[in-house]
Formats: C-alpha cells, structure tokens, sequence
C-alpha cells in the first residue's frame, strides 16, 4: 500500500497527524499506539517477547545523498527484522526516533517514514511509537523492534557443536554495489526453516561470513571450518573484482563473500542429517541454502582445495573511540 505524503511537516504536532493517517496497527495487539505518552502491547498467550534496536549515523553507515532519505528508512527498519530472523521471531511492532538535521527537516522525515512503514507493512511491523528531535548535526535514527516466538523457541547463537553443518541462506558479497541497502530481512525464510529442522544456533551475517562465523562457534563454544569453493559468490562479488574506484581492488570474489558485511543473510548450524534434508529440498523457494562448512572443537580454518589455513581476520570491527 502507498502511503499518502503529506506537502509539509514543519513540526513534530504535524507529523504526528500526518502518521495518524498510516495504517493502523491491530488494536487486538496494540491497543494503545501513536498519539500517547507510551504503545500498549498485549502479547499473545504462550509467547516470549524479542526486542532489538539499532541506530544508524549519516556519515558512518549510510550516505544520504547518495542512497537517498527513502532507502534509508527502509534499511533502519530492515537490519533490526533481520536480527528478528537470526531468532526465528515474528514481528509485532517498531519504534523509530529520529535526530534530523535542523536544515529541510521535514521533507527528509516524510521520506525516511515512509521508507520505513512501507517495509513495515510487507512484514507485518507497523510503526507504534518512537521520537523525533532536531539539532545541528548530521541524521541518526534509532529503530527499536520487538517481535515474539512459541515460548522457549527463540533460537540463539550458543548452539552449535562439533560436527554441524554450517549453512547460509542466499548469496554472499558485494553488498557496497546496492545490496546493504535493498536487502530483504530473511523473516520469512527463518521461521520455515525452524518448521524444517532442528537449528542448533543462528545469527543473520552484517559484519562479514568470517567474523559472524567466529561469533556464533565462539558464542557455541566450538571451532569451525568454511571451505572455500562451497561459498555462494553474488554477482556483485565478481563485479567488485574489476572495481578500482572503491578502493577495494585486488580481492578475489571469495575474499568478499568472507568479508564485506551487510549481506544480511542467514548463518545457522544444525546436524548432517537435516542439512542434507535441506540441500535435497531446498524448501526455501526462491532463496537457495548452501552449506558452507563444519563446526569443530576448536580453532577457525578456511579449506581451498583441501588444504588447510588459519581463517582470514576479514569483516567488520566495531571499534569504541
């Protein structure tokens, strides 16, 4: 559904007039939304609730006047329901508050908003509540997320062990060329599976296969082993091959499936037994599942035509400071 625009928000009182036109969320669930101090959820009887936030900074993680302020909007909404799907969770509802710019403020509101509701509204996530304030700095945006699975049902990092296979939904690196911001948070795709196997442990990959793999076997407290001709190259990952304007020339398509980041696509363990259910049927429809190596005991290794060596540190550091 299209949302309507508003021809002008000059002030928080109009936005939120305009945000009361948005489609509701379902009063069964959220009584209370948009318009007072707090929302109001009633969580649905023998379910957990999961909640997660993230916040982008202009500059940092998005470059507004190249993506554009309705593409941002999108991505703010769409990595915190691919952190959903690292947990098999069904969203309920977001939250959303905005520092914006003091400078055309409010047509870069409307847009970013409606970015956002229009992902919401594929996924089921309306827009509940959140703030917005101006200063005289660059565009930050916070999204809070809460989603809900069976009670006991979410699924976590912490386990895998030796001898699970290591799977991946989709296609990995290049990501820069426009994937981080159209992906598609694997909601959807999450839940299927956990109706298909048992998954052991899972976590969707935004900081690169190589260090998203060290973070879910150490979380597991186990090793791994990826295998290189098993990873599933995107077609970016071959277009960056060629690209010297980025300045990241001279990786081999391998090396960004390993480490780009942001492809915001599944990484899960599970037994031999329903990985090979998984290869054989791929129920997934149109997003493949690939596996890509094994937990072991101890250590990380990349395997290249069987040969063994310590795995790549490629990927994203978060650094403080």
């Amino acid at each position: 559904m299209q949302i309507p625009l508003p021809n002008s928000l000059s002030t928080e009182q109009d936005l939120i007039r305009w945000l009361g036109t948005i489609p509701k969320p379902d009063p069964n669930l959220w009584p209370v939304g948009i318009g007072d101090d707090a929302a109001v959820l009633l969580p649905a009887p023998g379910e957990d609730l999961v909640i997660s936030t993230d916040m982008l900074l202009e500059g940092a993680c998005f470059l507004l006047d190249k993506a554009g302020a309705k593409r941002v909007g999108r991505k703010s909404l769409a990595v915190n329901l691919s952190d959903l799907a690292a947990m098999a969770a069904r969203p309920l509802g977001c939250f959303l508050s905005l520092a914006l710019p003091k400078v055309g403020d409010g047509p870069l509101a409307r847009d970013l908003i409606s970015g956002l509701t229009e992902l919401g509204e594929q996924f089921e996530c309306p827009l509940v509540g959140g703030d917005t304030n101006s200063w005289a700095g660059a565009l930050a945006i916070s999204v809070t997320v809460i989603g809900a699975v069976p009670t006991g049902r979410a699924v976590r990092r912490s386990g895998a062990k030796p001898g699970d296979w290591l799977m991946v939904t989709g296609f990995l690196g290049g990501s820069i060329l426009g994937h981080h911001l159209d992906f598609t948070p694997r909601v959807r795709e999450a839940r299927q599976l956990t109706e298909f196997v048992a998954i052991h442990a899972m976590m969707d990959i935004s900081d690169g296969l190589a260090r998203d793999t060290r973070t879910l076997c150490t979380s597991s407290g186990c090793g791994a082993v990826l295998v290189t001709e098993q990873l599933p190259l995107s077609p970016e990952s071959h277009q960056l091959e060629e690209i010297t304007a980025l300045g990241i020339q001279g990786k081999t398509p391998q090396e960004h499936a390993l480490g780009d980041g942001e492809d915001y696509e599944l990484l899960f363990a599970l037994s031999p037994e329903d990985g090979k259910f998984l290869l054989q049927n791929q129920p997934l429809g149109g997003v493949s599942i690939t596996k890509v190596g094994e937990c072991i005991s101890d250590g990380f290794w990349l395997q290249t035509n069987g040969k063994r060596c310590p795995l790549p540190e490629l990927g994203w550091q978060h650094t403080l400071g």
